[in-house]
């Protein structure tokens, strides 16, 4: 077998890479045996023959697939259209025209008594279709599949075709037709020098020879013609009449079929190959104001295939997202990282096809998507759940929504688009993890939106394994974003961000009944939202009967880091931003357990001790089963103030005392010496690892007595 490297017939644009489906699908009628696959961009032949061979089989044998469309003005079957190429075609004697004829004359019966001034519209193209669809030889139904799908009393049109088979007023088949009388003789005499130029052009990439000034179609952006189309201000449209002969022959194995499977009326929805809804994720060069009949993805394979096995791929390619396909681009790039190397697929070129001049569109290549089989999918699949990936952007393309969620939309899709097909980094994660924040806060602002969309699904703590970047902004991000309720009592912080209730993924509702309101809005700097968090949570500890404070977290903060934030407010924007997102995550447990080699300052700490949940104090033995250490009364609020006298700090020293711990600190109480007391106040809210506890309890406060009676007991 011979390896034949078709330099014609690359990738991009649409016109080559159909044009590489047409030469395997019609060398295969001679050669069933011929394979083809992609390799560097092009396509490659494995057959017997030899180049020469291949293009004498398309010079001397190629018969060509009827291809026409009596249902459009311009196909050359109404009185205003051009008809030399169709009557060429059917006064031919050549041999290789006798299935084309045949086809065209079982046209004009259908057509026969119909009126021909102009193409009909509605229902009666309906029916005109049917007519046809059933009257037409074998040898044509190819075509008709490709560029019609009839569905009940319904006729649908694949983008890759057009409408039917034209775009505009463009029709591909007049046009076919013409430029099958371009290349191929129409008796016995043998093929033009020009076509055979031609065709060594179109296969093999060799110098082109004077080209049609003639329309491509969608299919060669470059070539269409028109402004800014060459150097000049405006060129003519020109085209190789191989390249469009060919290029319509490969369409020919894209089968459309009516799906009634997940389809909502009777008569099903169009199922295409490979074909979805337009998203412009992942496309820089095209925006929200661009109109789009879809996309298509053509696969890339890298092993040899027949001509069978690739119709066979095109006919079955639907992939789908879990138990739903995949309707538009993200669902499509999603499936198919979910699915590894698709049937031996490594790789699909994207093309959009977009309207551009008037009412013509240009299959415009988007960008490239390699299916990585290493890529462990399913992260960004949180967000499916209860459909909510789905319900957010269909509310947020909705023609009267506010613009800001048409902008936070476009900014989701695409970040999902990109990390679909890889491990997103620390930064992106947390990039994504933000951004979901905004939404979730976008959500919360709109009554229209809250009736539309539910909250953001709880996400996995995977999210926040993936988002962790080891900064100390972070760290503290998690820690509070994993505050808790206490025993059966939900208090998640995010309850207290958004508008949610306690134990649901819902917004906060009146028929929610809730004892007390969880949530009370308001927003400004980061230090007083969290002083009015903490001073919140003690509130509620009392309201929704918590045995003791609701302050602990999974994850904790170090000293080391707690002292930064006392210090250095330049943290609090990315901390702000980080705990919206993190918010909506189940916080794992932490993995790192040390407490850190840093120290908190003695008054600090002291306020620190004072406000740490008693199940922490009771591990640490200076509890006992059954003591509490209620929070110190007004030391907030005396923080907010500017702490007058120290008060804050003597009120927790007091406080400790009077629960039994008793701090030893040489006879002087400390100060908040260059502290600032409301950034001290927000401090107290995050959480420390339990080994900081330790390291603190152990430096302020004397050794529990239970404690030392068990050392000596020991020793």
């Amino acid at each position: 077998m011979n390896q034949i490297a078709l330099a014609g017939c690359t990738a991009t644009p649409l016109a080559n890479y159909l044009k590489a489906l047409g030469v395997l699908r019609l060398l295969a009628t001679r050669q069933p045996e011929t394979r083809g696959f992609w390799r560097d961009d092009r396509f490659v032949l494995s057959t017997p023959l030899a180049e020469q061979g291949v293009a004498d089989f398309f010079l001397e044998h190629y018969a060509p697939t009827p291809i026409m469309a009596p249902w459009n003005g311009g196909s050359g079957f109404y009185v205003k259209d051009n008809k030399s190429a169709l009557q060429s075609i059917k006064d031919s004697g050549s041999e290789r025209f006798a299935a084309y004829r045949q086809a065209l004359s079982a046209a004009e019966e259908v057509m026969a008594g119909l009126p021909r001034d102009a193409s009909p519209k509605g229902d009666e193209k309906v029916r005109l279709l049917s007519m046809v669809r059933g009257m037409i030889p074998d040898a044509a139904l190819d075509w008709f599949d490709a560029s019609v799908v009839l569905a009940g009393d319904t006729a649908q049109y694949p983008p890759l075709l057009g409408t039917g088979g034209n775009d505009g007023r463009l029709d591909f088949t007049n046009n076919f037709m013409q430029r099958l009388t371009e290349v191929l003789p129409l008796g016995a005499e043998p093929a033009t020098t020009a076509a055979c130029d031609w065709l060594s052009t179109a296969l093999f990439a060799t110098a082109a020879p004077n080209l049609v000034k003639k329309a491509i179609g969608q299919f060669s952006p470059s070539q269409a013609g028109g402004p800014n189309a060459s150097t000049g201000f405006e060129s003519e449209g020109a085209m190789n009449p191989w390249d469009f002969v060919l290029m319509v022959e490969g369409a020919l194995l894209f089968a459309a079929a009516a799906a009634r499977r997940n389809a909502a009326g009777p008569s099903g929805v169009l199922s295409y190959p490979f074909t979805v809804r337009a998203v412009f994720a992942g496309a820089g060069n095209v925006g929200e104001g661009d109109t789009a009949r879809g996309e298509i993805w053509m696969p890339l394979w890298q092993k040899p295939a027949s001509c069978p096995e690739v119709r066979a791929l095109l006919t079955e390619g639907r992939v789908a997202l879990g138990k739903k396909p995949a309707r538009d681009a993200l669902d499509f790039v999603r499936a198919v990282h979910h699915l590894g190397g698709y049937r031996g697929v490594r790789s699909f070129q994207r093309f959009g096809i977009l309207k551009r001049n008037g009412d013509a569109h240009f299959a415009t290549p988007l960008m490239r998507v390699n299916v990585d089989d290493e890529h462990a999918p399913g992260l960004l699949d949180g967000l499916d759940r209860n459909e909510w990936l789905d319900r957010f952007r269909q509310f947020a393309r909705g023609d009267d929504t506010p613009k800001r969620f048409l902008t936070l939309r476009r900014q989701l899709e695409d970040r999902l688009f990109d990390l679909s097909s890889r491990d997103p980094t620390p930064a992106e994660m947390q990039s994504l993890l933000v951004l979901l924040g905004e939404i979730q806060h976008a959500l919360a602002r709109s009554s229209r939106a809250r009736e539309a969309v539910a909250p953001i699904p709880r996400l996995s703590g995977r999210w926040v394994t993936a988002a962790d970047d080891g900064s100390v902004e972070f760290r503290i991000a998690r820690a509070l974003a994993g505050l808790r309720g206490v025993g059966d009592v939900a208090l998640p912080l995010r309850a207290q961000l958004f508008p949610v209730q306690r134990t649901l993924d819902r917004w906060m509702t009146p028929e929610a009944d809730e004892a007390v309101r969880i949530h009370v809005g308001g927003g400004g700097r980061l230090t007083e939202l969290m002083a009015n968090w903490l001073n919140r949570r003690l509130w509620l500890m009392e309201k929704l009967g918590m045995q003791d404070k609701p302050l602990s977290s999974p994850a904790g903060a170090m000293a080391e880091d707690v002292t930064a934030f006392l210090q250095d407010p330049r943290m609090d924007a990315r901390i702000l931003a980080l705990l919206t997102g993190l918010s909506l995550c189940d916080i794992p447990q932490d993995a790192q357990r040390g407490a850190g080699e840093g120290r908190l300052p003695a008054a600090f700490g002291l306020m620190k001790l004072a406000l740490t949940p008693d199940r922490d104090l009771r591990s640490l033995g200076h509890l006992s089963e059954g003591e509490h250490a209620p929070p110190p009364a007004g030391l907030l609020a005396v923080l907010m103030a500017g702490n007058p006298g120290n008060r804050a700090v003597a009120l927790a020293w007091r406080r400790l005392r009077a629960s039994g711990l008793t701090p030893h600190l040489g006879g002087t109480l400390p100060t908040l010496a260059g502290i600032d007391s409301t950034r001290a106040a927000a401090a107290l809210l995050i959480p420390l690892r339990w080994a900081a506890t330790a390291t603190l309890a152990r430096s302020l406060l004397e050794e529990p007595e239970a404690r030392t009676s068990t050392a000596s007991t020991t020793d």
